[in-house]
């Protein structure tokens, strides 16, 4: 078996569709179906069901996929190392939505200084989106707010952060010397979309008090939460480096929560990346950001 076959095998595994991964390969379709069935003749396997048009992985392919995939990905790195010995080339980075808006920029600024030649392709989605990237080899390095389920993936902390509750400036908490979740729940509350990060822990941190907390409000926009909260719809906790401007400028006013609620950002790749200079010099630059007076 070689490259090709498992480059066409990881294409249509991901597509789940032979006329797509033909189109994303430039192959002609029948080229791309007797890749598929030379690799289930030389292994004496089925690694997809075909019910009409439609094809779907069977457990062995699904299997399959685990080493296909990185085999691929290793030589996709090994390519990149040996032509970008002179830090030209390109780095995908995926962050959560928090990092990308707060962090991800001048990540991004610092690196391309340091090293003009190189091409940053930036996703940011949710962290549980990024790890999904991560795994399918779609970005080299994750930026996230939560720590990793896949035990193919590596992490480590790089800074913490907090979650921060925000209120009207005229709301009767704000007179409290200390809020609780328990006090904040009293109140209509506005929240992310569930599958965030911030709303999963959150939500968890409800569970631990046993409180149940119906949003009146949920978006997957923290600036239409923000304004929400700013025209007295309701109270609302967030990540701090996203609302520290809005209280700065007096929209919002910022609740003392006791206990607060802390929790960790963190760096991920799959445990079998290679870890190219580029990868490790923009490794470097997070871990510094972390240590930086005032980021944690």
């Amino acid at each position: 078996m070689t490259l090709r076959h498992m480059k066409i095998f990881e294409t249509v595994y991901r597509h789940s569709n032979i006329t797509r991964a033909a189109g994303e390969l430039h192959l002609a379709q029948p080229s791309v179906s007797l890749a598929v069935r030379e690799l289930e003749d030389y292994y004496g396997i089925r690694l997809f069901e075909r019910i009409g048009r439609h094809i779907s992985p069977t457990d062995a392919g699904t299997e399959f996929y685990g080493y296909a995939r990185h085999i691929v990905s290793l030589f996709d790195d090994m390519e990149k190392s040996v032509r970008n010995r002179d830090a030209f080339g390109t780095l995908r980075v995926g962050t959560s939505i928090t990092i990308g808006t707060c962090i991800l920029p001048r990540l991004i600024r610092l690196c391309t200084e340091a090293r003009p030649g190189l091409k940053i392709e930036a996703v940011v989605d949710t962290s549980s989106d990024i790890e999904r990237h991560i795994l399918n080899n779609t970005v080299d390095l994750g930026l996230i707010e939560t720590s990793p389920e896949s035990p193919d993936i590596v992490y480590e902390p790089f800074q913490k952060d907090s979650l921060c509750a925000i209120a009207p400036v005229r709301h009767p908490l704000t007179r409290e010397s200390s809020v609780s979740l328990s006090m904040l729940a009293e109140y209509p509350f506005l929240m992310r979309e569930k599958g965030s990060a911030g709303r999963e822990l959150l939500d968890a941190s409800f569970s631990l008090l046993q409180l149940t907390v119906r949003p009146v409000w949920e978006s997957a926009s923290t600036r239409a939460i923000v304004s929400a909260v700013s025209e007295g719809l309701g109270v609302a906790v967030l990540p701090e480096s996203l609302v520290e401007k809005d209280i700065r400028e007096g929209s919002v006013k910022k609740l003392p929560l006791d206990p607060p609620i802390h929790r960790e950002l963190n760096i991920i790749y799959h445990k079998s990346k290679y870890l190219t200079p580029n990868l490790l010099f923009f490794l470097g630059l997070c871990r510094a950001y972390g240590q930086e007076p005032g980021s944690s």
